[in-house]
């Protein structure tokens, strides 16, 4: 009998007139050996291997040999025996429509019953090559009305940013608050490795109704297969590209690229892989490279994929090797500090550790100097703090301090706002703030980030 899962990736299959099959050789939990495939099938192509009482289990071709294919399994391989028969299916691909907008998919792009919704008319291949190295240039500022975003951080269409967060710091609400406030025409949602039972809450609560109104949320549980994870990772960013190839504007919120990685370094290690980096195969990096670089502007006539990329990091340690790859790649980076959180701002958002690359160039002279004015009163503050908090601060010694000590409040509170109608009435927010009396020259010495 067929699984519940086997039998959504059964209904997705194409039906073949003539049917293809090799035998398993050498098994184990992470990888199928399979004979009489090998000038057949490619890498990612579907099989499906029958066990003992006809017990179906499907896989994906990951490695393969002048004699061999080696598999790796989508489900429990503990009916299968040495010898039993493999059925090759080749590709499957999906077909994205406008009217999954609104639902939950897994990752073979079916609805939480179990139910294939309605599909589109052409395929989106799941590992499509990036758009042409003459592709657009990132465009114009997205309003996400997330403050500290709009201004300090702005995401621009095209752009690829990296959400980097420990856990238990409000990575998820603030992936939510982008979906909800964003002006982006269509939002593509991958929890990827997500625990199963925060999947409804985070949809139902989180994001809610306002946040699913104009989104596609596909998802992998932290108990699915590493195939699996890497599937909906894929269907995803296919999702995505469908809808910009209609001339739309894309936000991909993707959570997150360590959970991919590690789903990636699992399938690897099992084809045969030599880690190198903290038990990272080179692939890997190659995988995420890819991954990312399919994101961003597309050609011209077609949309754009905004996308925010979060990154797990342990103890707040930029240098692990994710990270640390991740941040080459993409063209901004925010981080979201533990302690900020413990003190109750949130989002907790560290301006001095984050960064934009579409900055100054998205932003106008003056909105540069307020933000460059706004910068160095954090970091005044934030250096000195201790001394504050000590009492040992005496006004006067220094005049930016002096200019930080009363205004550190309000930009800290302007910073936590997530309800900003966007970018302008945020850069009007923040002149208020760094210039509540007089003209920007009385504040700001001229020049620009």
């Amino acid at each position: 009998m067929h699984t519940h899962l086997e039998n959504q990736i059964a209904q997705n299959l194409p039906a073949k007139p003539l049917q293809y099959w090799g035998r398993i050789t050498r098994l184990s939990a992470q990888m199928i050996t399979i004979d009489g495939l090998a000038a057949l099938a490619s890498i990612g192509d579907i099989v499906e291997m029958r066990g003992v009482n006809n017990h179906s289990v499907f896989g994906e071709i990951i490695m393969l040999t002048p004699k061999e294919a080696i598999a790796t399994a989508y489900g429990e391989v503990s009916g299968l025996t040495t010898g039993a028969k493999v059925i090759y299916h080749g590709q499957t691909d999906p077909r994205p429509d406008i009217t999954w907008v609104g639902k939950v998919l897994d990752h073979s792009g079916r609805m939480q019953d179990g139910n294939l919704p309605e599909q589109g008319n052409r395929p989106a291949p799941l590992k499509a090559k990036p758009p042409s190295t003459m592709r657009k240039a990132i465009g114009k500022r997205l309003d996400t009305g997330i403050a500290a975003i709009d201004t300090f951080l702005p995401l621009c269409q095209g752009q690829r940013t990296g959400l980097f967060a420990g856990s238990g710091v409000g990575k998820s609400t603030l992936l939510a608050a982008l979906a909800k406030g964003t002006n982006a025409d269509i939002v593509i949602l991958a929890l990827v490795g997500e625990r199963g039972r925060e999947v409804r809450g985070f949809t139902e609560e989180t994001l809610g109704e306002e946040g699913m109104s104009k989104s596609i949320v596909i998802v992998a549980t932290s108990d699915e297969p590493p195939a699996l994870k890497l599937r909906a990772a894929y269907l995803a960013m296919a999702t995505a590209e469908h809808f910009r190839d209609q001339g739309l504007q894309v936000l991909l919120l993707f959570d997150s690229l360590t959970r991919f990685a590690e789903a990636h370094r699992s399938v690897a290690l099992s084809a045969g892989e030599t880690p190198s980096l903290r038990a990272f195969p080179p692939s890997t990096f190659q995988a995420l490279a890819g991954l990312c670089e399919r994101a961003g502007p597309g050609v011209d006539g077609k949309g754009d994929i905004t996308a925010v990329f979060s990154v797990l990091v342990a103890g707040s340690n930029m240098e692990e090797p994710v990270a640390d790859m991740v941040r080459g790649i993409l063209d901004g980076h925010v981080v979201l500090d533990r302690t900020i959180a413990e003190r109750g701002r949130y989002p907790a958002i560290d301006i001095r550790r984050s960064v934009s690359r579409a900055l100054p160039d998205c932003a106008s002279k003056e909105e540069n100097q307020y933000l460059s004015h706004g910068r160095k009163l954090i970091g005044a503050y934030e250096d000195a703090r201790s001394l504050i908090q000590a009492g040992l601060y005496q006004s006067g010694s220094d005049p930016l301090l002096d200019e930080a000590v009363i205004k550190y409040a309000s930009l800290d509170n302007f910073i936590s706002q997530t309800k900003q109608d966007g970018a302008h009435a945020a850069f009007q927010s923040l002149k208020t703030i760094l210039t509540p009396e007089g003209t920007i020259e009385e504040y700001i010495v001229q020049d620009t980030i």
